[in-house]
């Protein structure tokens, strides 16, 4: 009963005239940015920050988490009807995809992909309706101690799941908390890694750093590559499924939404992650997995239900721990924190319009989005059409508006420009920005929960090893440190010894 008075107040609040705007707002902006390669959720809510400083906070979440699950949507129109994915999450769909769509049945290709997104989407929202409350009520009883050993072990996992190099992978965590260190001292207010220049005494600006490693980086790098963009001549004969098609889709969908729902919890993990590995069961348990990559149908059913599943059940340890599972969670937390708002359990508790209305929004942009897709995949394909470099130049301007905009402060336009030519570096050197974030994010809260456990304990370490779930989440994230170490430390020995 208490879920149903729950959702019922979601409801109320998601189904308001303005909540409704800014919810069909976030899915068409998700869905054009899946479809625009080289743009992704990550850049388009790094430049919408500022707008949402001006939103409710309950508007500005909406807004913000249909434009990360509404990419999931779009991001396979492109990857089937021209095999060029517009979200790293759509890399799988486009391998079965567009070979369906070159055999005459693009149409049965989104239609799969529709239906199990909306599936995923639906029953993944359903599950961040009855576990994050209890898992809210256990956080309540964690101490800065048990704080401190959580995000350890987030930072851990996404080093683990990172794509690339671990050492990269590491080094970029370990930059991101150097500079999240940036400004005061949060105790003494004694200045450090400012070096003497007075507008980083209140440390980086998030929406700066965001822009530039996200934004400007990106379209510095789109504008190297010239992307064929010419779509597959095939007619869309229907978007209905046959019943052949219906029974093979299926157990495939059922299986990527409990994937997706599982991986997507995890830092790290989220809609990549859970795609891939849906779409690896699907071939190993397949009679004849000689088809996949052939057209295939449940090499598309599968990954599009895994990474919408996945995009979704990532709010969970977002809203309920205030741990971030991957960069766009990063993002929200920083939104949060700007609109005054402390991400954790209390969240729940002291704001259940913002908590069940975002969930409840959730339902409804998943209804929208099957809208916007199917009857609009002509319009949505038109737009490939458009040269990348009529984009960028508005693109750019946007991003120092915004940048400008939330302090009035030029010196942010400066520091998001510097960081925007140190996320092409790392481009260019294949390191991820992506666990620069997270570090960035998570530094100050990993600080000054480290600094409150001393505070308390009056200097005493061995705290961390008394408290049992402080003690437990330390071990766990030791043990998957050294899980991920020991495949590289062991290659570079057989290297040492062919030498």
């Amino acid at each position: 009963m208490e879920l149903l008075h729950n959702l019922g107040l979601g409801l109320s609040v998601a189904l308001t005239l303005d909540n409704l705007w800014y919810c069909l707002l976030g899915c068409l902006l998700g869905t054009l940015v899946g479809v625009l390669p080289g743009l992704g959720p990550i850049a388009t809510i790094a430049m919408l920050l500022p707008v949402t400083f001006g939103l409710p906070p309950v508007s500005g979440l909406i807004m913000l988490a249909g434009i990360y699950y509404g990419a999931q949507y779009g991001g396979s129109t492109t990857a089937i009807l021209i095999n060029l994915p517009g979200e790293s999450s759509s890399v799988v769909t486009a391998i079965d995809g567009y070979q369906m769509a070159r055999q005459g049945r693009a149409g049965a290709a989104l239609a799969t992909a529709a239906i199990g997104s909306f599936v995923a989407g639906t029953f993944a929202t359903f599950l961040l309706g009855v576990f994050a409350p209890p898992l809210a009520e256990v956080a309540l009883e964690f101490g800065p101690a048990e704080y401190f050993a959580l995000m350890v072990l987030g930072l851990v996992a996404s080093i683990v799941l990172a794509s690339g190099s671990i050492v990269k992978a590491l080094g970029m965590i370990v930059l991101g908390l150097l500079l999240g260190l940036v400004g005061q001292d949060i105790y003494t207010n004694t200045l450090r890694l400012t070096f003497a220049i007075p507008q980083w005494a209140e440390g980086f600006e998030f929406v700066a750093v965001a822009m530039g490693v996200f934004g400007l980086s990106e379209i510095i790098r789109n504008l190297e590559v010239e992307e064929d963009r010419t779509a597959v001549k095939a007619g869309f004969r229907s978007l209905m499924l046959s019943l052949k098609d219906m029974r093979q889709i299926t157990w495939p969908i059922i299986r990527g939404t409990v994937i997706g729902s599982l991986l997507g919890i995890l830092p790290g993990g989220g809609a990549m992650l859970s795609s891939f590995a849906s779409y690896a069961i699907e071939k190993k348990i397949a009679r004849e997995p000689g088809r996949f990559g052939k057209g295939a149908i449940e090499g598309v059913a599968g990954p599009e239900s895994a990474n919408n599943a996945g995009a979704q059940t990532s709010f969970i340890p977002m809203l309920t721990l205030g741990v971030p599972s991957n960069p766009v969670m990063a993002l929200m937390i920083g939104a949060l924190i700007v609109q005054g708002i402390t991400p954790g359990p209390n969240v729940v508790t002291e704001r259940p319009d913002l908590f069940w209305g975002v969930i409840a929004s959730m339902w409804i942009g998943n209804l929208m989005l099957v809208v916007l897709n199917l009857p609009l995949v002509g319009i949505w394909v038109r737009l490939l059409t458009v040269p990348y470099h009529l984009l960028f130049p508005g693109i750019i301007t946007f991003c120092c508006i915004g940048v400008y905009s939330v302090n009035s402060n030029i010196a942010d336009v400066f520091t998001m420009v510097m960081f925007a030519l140190g996320g092409y570096l790392l481009i260019k050197l294949d390191c991820e920005p992506a666990p620069l974030l997270l570090g960035f994010i998570i530094g100050p809260m990993m600080e000054e929960h480290l600094r409150r456990t001393l505070l308390l304990s009056r200097g005493d370490v061995s705290i961390f090893a008394t408290r049992p779930i402080s003690a437990g989440l330390l071990i766990l994230a030791l043990a998957v440190l050294v899980v991920a170490v020991l495949p590289f430390v062991r290659s570079r020995r057989e290297q040492a010894f062919a030498e």
